[in-house]
């Protein structure tokens, strides 16, 4: 178990209980059960009293936290008969970006999320869930599919934001991500977005400007990361945690914003301590909002849409 900063208490109750069962396993005539057991209870207890009432910096730690479900685990897990589709048709394909067809429910559906990677070498592979324009050009080109064979798009946002290479901007970054972003509101087929951990700048936005949004309990969602905002703000990126604060980007500020629509509940503990858990929640919130969908015409989908982005400038203010 990978233990962010401020569960340091939490990761030294749950090392004296382990040791106390290694202590056991080599001496089995050891009687260490009521110990341990005291242990686990003190451990839980310190658990949900340290994930009662995170702060906003602490959320941004349990977002990026690397044991946190991927992208590639949700598609395991909840979605048949995946068949990736790879490439823009005009440069390359960025394995930042996971995209294909598959079955939700048994029904088909077009999928585009982003994938950070679990070890080393994958992460270096999809650059830590980073797209360059290929990646934003080729969820133009699923999009585009999906509308043409009325398939519902679900989209998986995991990203710190776009990559900012020198390589991205000649190839015209700024412009895939805006195009990316008209696509989904022109699009006459439902259109849902899950913030899963970090959703990170325009680089998020191109994929979640969405009939519905949803966020993890745990996961961010914001305009840029609250090290390059105090970094900017205040010329000292160690005071991120004062930026995010103020940039409102937990899952709860952004449901009062109206910028997003849903919740999905985490375990105890965030996603990483139950993923099995916490996949089958959205799962659940997967269905849940394809229902809301269905039925809908592609012009009152497309006239809901851009609805709700109007909109929310004076529900912010309102706020």
């Amino acid at each position: 178990m990978n233990y962010l900063e401020f569960e340091k208490p939490l990761a030294d109750i749950e090392g004296k209980a382990e040791e106390l069962r290694a202590m056991a396993r080599s001496n089995p005539g050891m009687d260490i059960a009521k110990e341990a057991e005291a242990l686990d209870r003190k451990a839980d207890a310190a658990l949900r009293d340290l994930y009662k009432n995170l702060t906003a910096w602490q959320k941004c730690q349990v977002a990026r936290h690397p044991d946190r479900p991927h992208c590639q685990d949700y598609i395991e897990a909840l979605f048949s008969e995946f068949t990736s589709l790879a490439g823009d048709r005009a440069f390359a394909d960025d394995h930042a970006v996971i995209g294909g067809v598959a079955r939700f429910n048994d029904q088909p559906v077009m999928l585009i999320g982003h994938e950070k990677g679990n070890d080393t070498k994958s992460r270096i592979q999809r650059n830590f869930g980073m797209a360059r324009p290929e990646g934003y050009r080729k969820a133009i080109r699923l999009m585009d599919m999906a509308d043409r064979f009325r398939l519902p798009v679900i989209t998986l946002i995991d990203t710190a934001g776009a990559y900012p290479g020198k390589g991205a901007e000649e190839r015209g970054q700024a412009e895939a991500i805006a195009r990316s972003t008209e696509k989904c509101l022109t699009i006459g087929v439902p259109l849902i977005s899950i913030v899963i951990g970090e959703g990170g700048s325009g680089g998020a936005v191109a994929f979640a400007s969405a009939n519905r949004v949803a966020m993890l309990e745990h996961s961010i969602y914001s305009v840029i990361s609250p090290e390059g905002c105090a970094s900017i703000l205040w010329k000292d990126a160690e005071k991120m945690r004062e930026a995010a604060e103020a940039l409102r980007l937990t899952a709860q500020d952004l449901q009062k914003l109206g910028i997003i629509d849903r919740i999905v509940k985490e375990p105890v503990g965030g996603a990483q301590r139950a993923p099995k858990e916490t996949i089958e929640a959205v799962g659940k919130a997967i269905e849940a909002m394809l229902g809301e969908l269905s039925g809908k015409k592609p012009e009152a989908l497309i006239r809901d849409r851009r609805q709700k982005f109007l909109e929310m400038g004076s529900k912010g203010l309102a706020a």
